[in-house]
């Protein structure tokens, strides 16, 4: 479904990738993981056609995006949903405008028909019957869950999320958790997450990519990671400062 080869990106002097290459299947949970600024915000947008690589590759179903102008990459967009870190919802907007939003815009689709596509997306997310209500009256974890809720309302085959647990507390990280999970399961997506939340990661991730140094440095499944005597992985892992 998705494959990066030897991807290099740099702002002005500055390199943040420096050949990351990684392949992940079709219907496969991966997580990225990585230290603040270590570019996997910056992979993410190459993933969906935000940014292009100064080099390499990134393909899409067999399709190497990175030449691809506006018009073009259109339908590889159509592809993905994203579940941002704020949720991002529209605050003058209820919970079903925002929901519906791309459904409202982008398709063809009966009113009746948006409205039971809302409706059941706010179901899998355990939030029947808010439709009316606005963003400034949810708390931050039912924020998240409309957020998902818009995210997979238009049945996107790939879902990028971007730190997804960030600001809640552990049970609502949970409960997001095990969203992301029914999700994955019941509509065979593939999965991509960006994360610092090191429980998270465990819970959500078929695989574990560890970006360092500008390069993917390691790769495996949760308890590979987890049990892994690499000094660099340890560190990351368990949040020690470099400082004595």
């Amino acid at each position: 479904m998705i494959e990066v080869r030897d991807l290099k990106k740099s702002f002005g002097s500055q390199t943040i990738l420096d050949g990351v290459s990684l392949r992940i299947a079709t219907g496969e949970s991966v997580v990225i993981i990585g230290r603040s600024g270590g570019g996997k915000s910056v992979l993410l947008k190459h993933l969906i056609g935000l940014l292009k690589p100064d080099s390499g590759s990134v393909q899409i179903d067999g399709e190497n995006i990175g030449g691809m102008n506006e018009r073009q990459l259109l339908p590889v967009r159509r592809k993905f949903g994203m579940l941002f870190q704020g949720a991002a919802l529209f605050d003058s907007m209820t919970v079903a405008e925002n929901v519906g939003f791309v459904l409202w815009h982008n398709q063809r689709l009966a009113p009746d028909v948006i409205k039971a596509r809302v409706a059941e997306a706010l179901e899998m997310v355990d939030l029947p019957g808010i439709e009316n209500k606005k963003p400034s009256e949810l708390s931050g974890g039912m924020r998240k869950r409309v957020g998902l809720a818009r995210t997979i309302v238009y049945q996107p085959q790939i879902v990028l999320y971007d730190e997804p647990t960030t600001g809640l507390d552990p049970i609502a990280s949970d409960s997001i958790d095990q969203l992301i999970l029914r999700v994955h399961q019941r509509l065979k997506i593939t999965s991509v997450a960006v994360t610092h939340d090191m429980r998270s990661a465990r819970r959500v991730g078929q695989r574990i990519l560890m970006l360092h140094e500008k390069k993917i440095y390691v790769a495996g499944t949760p308890d590979e990671i987890f049990n892994s005597t690499d000094p660099v992985v340890r560190q990351f892992i368990e949040g020690v400062s470099d400082i004595k």
